[in-house]
């Protein structure tokens, strides 16, 4: 199947392109970006990869449903803003589509791009690739064996050392770039959550702007009850200058407790691809980074038993997508289920300004 890749930034470029063209099944068929530096930098990483300045093109190829130049996806990895007119155009001319996170600035937008998914029968699906992180899948596999007991609180951090502003949309206070942390890494942490844990009920949050001259919220902490009681609490931040743990969870029965990022996204961005002959296997870490199950004692001091990370697998998002796209399966991820955590951003946004918990 022939993938238009829309946008060749951060999430265009590091992410989907590669994992994309690691994918059976799937080649990377043509990138769109008006700049040329960018355009550049995709035909040299990817040769004989088309490149068009504009999507319009796409949707002008749409209608060569049975020629060589079909199109089987499209990926939006572009601005924030432009994820909802183009990932409406691309579900209007019939060509199944994944849209990066955010999929929309509202739960409401979310929703009729579903609505429109499903009028169409248009495979739509929600780049969230922290479901396949290495820590997550951990945490999944330890709440599924029951070794932590009844879940009270579960810890999230996303935390960054970033003093100096690197500038650009996301970190933009323009409310229609839909930048700053909350929509970014907080789709990730909520994500998480709500994968985890189920719905929530009831939202606080403090969103606060710390950098000299920052527009968008930088530092921000979400606190969300869910409907099973357990309740969550999420950081995601750029002025860390001391890093948490990445997950603390803390069952009736023992707690698990892990730092360190996931390694993939440092992976891509050094080069290396999924099914390469160099460096550790895939999505893979050191032992010495593994998290610690236990209980009464700090895992800084060597208490509790160290946990074997299970490796990190973003490739499976798009081999999900794919197999999707043969069988007629469902998307990996949905727009109902992205639809369910922007109503928690919104909460938490709302919760911030009114300085109170919000229903959700």
């Amino acid at each position: 199947m022939r993938v238009a890749l829309i946008g060749y930034g951060l999430a265009g470029s590091v992410f989907h392109a590669p994992l994309v063209s690691a994918t059976e099944g799937l080649v990377l068929d043509t990138v769109v970006t008006s700049d040329p530096g960018r355009q550049a930098q995709a035909r040299e990483e990817y040769p004989g990869v088309r490149i068009a300045a504009s999507a319009d093109e796409l949707w002008e190829r749409a209608a060569d449903a049975d020629g060589e130049n079909r199109l089987g996806l499209v990926v939006i990895a572009s601005p924030n803003k432009t994820h909802v007119p183009l990932a409406t155009a691309a579900l209007t001319a019939g060509l199944p589509v994944v849209v990066d996170k955010p999929l929309a600035a509202t739960a409401a937008e979310a929703r009729e791009l579903a609505a429109l998914a499903e009028r169409t029968g248009t495979f739509l699906s929600v780049f969230q690739n922290r479901r396949w992180d290495n820590d997550f899948l951990t945490v999944r596999r330890l709440l599924a064996d029951g070794e932590l007991g009844e879940i009270q609180r579960f810890e999230s951090r996303y935390e960054r050392w970033r003093p100096q502003l690197k500038g650009g949309w996301r970190e933009s206070g323009a409310p229609e770039e839909i930048g700053g942390l909350l929509y970014d890494l907080g789709s990730h942490v909520v994500d998480q959550a709500l994968v985890l844990f189920g719905p929530a009920v009831r939202v606080y949050a403090e969103t606060d702007v710390r950098r000299p001259g920052a527009e968008a919220d930088d530092d921000t902490f979400i606190a969300i009850t869910h409907a099973n009681g357990v309740r969550s609490h999420l950081y995601v931040s750029a002025t860390a200058a001391q890093l948490g743990p990445r997950f603390r969870v803390l069952g009736s029965r023992a707690g698990y407790v892990k730092y360190g990022l996931d390694p993939q996204e440092a992976a891509l961005r050094e080069g290396l691809r999924p099914g390469g002959a160099d460096g550790p296997a895939w999505g893979e870490e050191p032992e010495h980074m593994w998290g610690r199950l236990g209980s009464g004692e700090s895992p800084l001091t060597g208490g509790g038993v160290p946990v074997p990370t299970v490796p990190g697998d973003y490739p499976a998002y798009y081999a999900a997508v794919a197999e999707a796209l043969r069988t007629g399966g469902p998307a990996p991820v949905t727009a109902d289920e992205a639809a369910h955590t922007l109503a928690v951003l919104e909460a938490a946004r709302l919760s911030s300004r009114k300085g109170s918990v919000v229903a959700v």
